[in-house]
């Protein structure tokens, strides 16, 4: 994925089944942290725009697609891109693939995220600090 940000994922025990497979959901999980230190790498912390900015984002909607399973203690790769901007809303695509000997991708996903205001819970405006951020690698 170009213009993506990546994320290293070891794979806990307590990521995986009996079997020692990664759990499906999981996967979800990886991609949620993969999301917040992509902000934090602009200088966005989400405690900071709940308390400053009155915002938070939320996952709207998901789309996964499970390709190979990764297993205990393995070591993953995250990423995340833009796939689209809007006013109020931003898509990533996100992968997970192993790393770094074997880059085969084993779930990849598409996630949109709304900006709400965190005390009326109802949609709002990026702020333009954080759209900036986010088009400077569009």
């Amino acid at each position: 994925m170009s213009n993506s940000f990546t994320w290293p994922v070891r794979v806990y025990y307590e990521d995986t089944d009996t079997a020692g497979v990664v759990y499906y959901a999981n996967y979800l999980k990886f991609m949620e942290r993969a999301r917040t230190e992509w902000l934090r790498s602009f200088g966005f912390e989400q405690d900071e725009l709940i308390r400053d900015e009155d915002m938070i984002f939320v996952v709207r909607s998901v789309q996964l697609e499970y390709l190979r399973p990764a297993m205990f203690n393995e070591s993953l790769t995250v990423t995340a891109r833009i796939k689209h901007l809007g006013k109020a809303s931003v898509v990533f695509e996100q992968e997970v693939f192993r790393d770094p000997d074997q880059p085969e991708v084993l779930v990849k996903g598409e996630i949109k995220l709304a900006c709400l205001g965190h005390s009326s819970m109802r949609p709002r405006q990026i702020p333009q600090p954080i759209l900036e951020a986010i088009q400077s690698v569009v």
